[in-house]
C-alpha cells in the first residue's frame, strides 16, 4: 500500500512537515516540488474579527424551514 509524507530536504537532510513515518526500511519515489515553502497548517483570523462569528444553523439541519426552500417547489 502506498502512503505519503511531506518532508523538505534541506543540504541533504530529510525534515518532516507531518508525522514520521514508523518504518526502518523502505523503498521510496521521491517527486521534487517547486514551490519549497512548507504549506500553511492552520489559519487564524484577523484580530479584528476573531471571535465575533456566531454559528446559525449546523451540519445536519437546514437554517431556514423546508417549506422556504425556492428549489423545491
Amino acid at each position: 500500500m502506498l502512503q505519503s509524507y511531506e518532508a523538505i530536504i534541506e543540504n541533504g537532510q530529510l525534515r518532516w512537515l507531518t508525522d514520521q513515518p514508523q518504518i526502518s526500511k523502505a523503498r521510496v519515489i521521491v517527486t521534487i516540488l517547486s514551490d519549497t515553502q512548507p504549506p500553511v497548517s492552520h489559519r487564524t483570523p484577523s484580530p479584528a474579527i476573531a471571535g465575533k462569528g456566531k454559528t446559525l444553523g449546523d451540519l445536519v439541519s437546514s437554517l431556514f424551514e423546508e417549506q422556504d426552500w425556492e428549489c423545491l417547489k
